[in-house]
């Protein structure tokens, strides 16, 4: 898979390479399928003139299963962490001055309900 600088494109780029792209401010997703061909008489008529695109349909002809696929994948080879680097909460296990994290739900009581004792300075 391409580096994350590779996959980045602005919307003139992206029109004339095929593929499927995802705005995640938008979190649309669009896929540009250049293997079509249209009678280009069609758009010599005088209300397409001029017209940068034109929509030809209000169904959305893909397959979901192939798409969410994509999407996956996607998401499974560029996740956070995926450069090389040490999440924090991998880095600060071995630190012995590093009190481990509270537990969800942990109140800081013993298994009696009292609070544990105070540490002394």
């Amino acid at each position: 898979m391409a580096s994350p600088e590779e996959n980045v494109f602005d919307t003139e780029d992206m029109l004339v390479a095929p593929g499927t792209y995802f705005n995640p401010q938008t979190e649309v997703v669009v896929i540009v399928d250049d293997s079509v061909s249209l009678d280009q008489e069609i758009f010599n008529l005088e209300a397409y003139e001029g017209a940068d695109w034109v929509r030809i349909s209000d169904e959305v002809p893909v397959d979901e299963d192939r798409r969410d696929h994509a999407i996956e994948e996607f998401q499974s080879t560029n996740h956070p962490g995926s450069s090389g680097a040490v999440p924090a909460a991998e880095a600060d296990e071995g630190d012995p001055d590093t009190p481990p994290p509270p537990h969800v739900g942990d109140t800081g009581e013993d298994e009696g309900g009292a609070p544990p004792p105070a540490e002394e300075p």
